[in-house]
């Protein structure tokens, strides 16, 4: 099995050409913008390619400056041994990092019960045992 995790103090996040690349994949529709402080403090650098600028996601159109609530699409809630993310992970190889991210897939035995540690950001991956407490 193959899992992505991240590997640079900062934390997980994928760039916007990954995030949209997996959307497509996985036959989602988005509809990205920008943060109006973002649009008011960056002017024209505020552009979907910008790392720094925060980008959100809606699986529905935006009408009249309005975003439908409980429509976000989160980054973070992508299932890390999702073989569509793992494949734009290995497609893209580096320009699949968020501002903070340096992104590896990681290979794992099948049969192993798995998880994730964090540690400021920098991840890995441990197999899960029985805890007693």
């Amino acid at each position: 099995m193959k899992v992505v995790i991240n590997r640079s103090i900062g934390g997980f996040g994928l760039s916007y050409k990954a995030v949209m690349r997996y959307a497509k994949i996985k036959g989602i529709a988005l509809f990205p913008w920008i943060d109006e402080a973002f649009t008011e403090a960056c002017g024209e650098k505020a552009t979907f390619d910008n790392p720094h600028v925060t980008k959100h996601y809606s699986t529905r159109p935006i009408v009249n400056g309005k975003y439908p609530s409980g429509t976000f699409f989160n980054e973070h809630d992508i299932s890390r041994s999702d073989p569509a993310l793992v494949r734009v992970v290995e497609k893209l190889g580096k320009d699949a990092n968020g501002p903070f991210a340096s992104l590896k897939v990681v290979e794992i035995p099948d049969e192993i019960a798995w998880g994730i540690e964090n540690r400021a950001g920098l991840e890995s991956i441990f197999e899960k045992h029985r805890t007693w407490r």
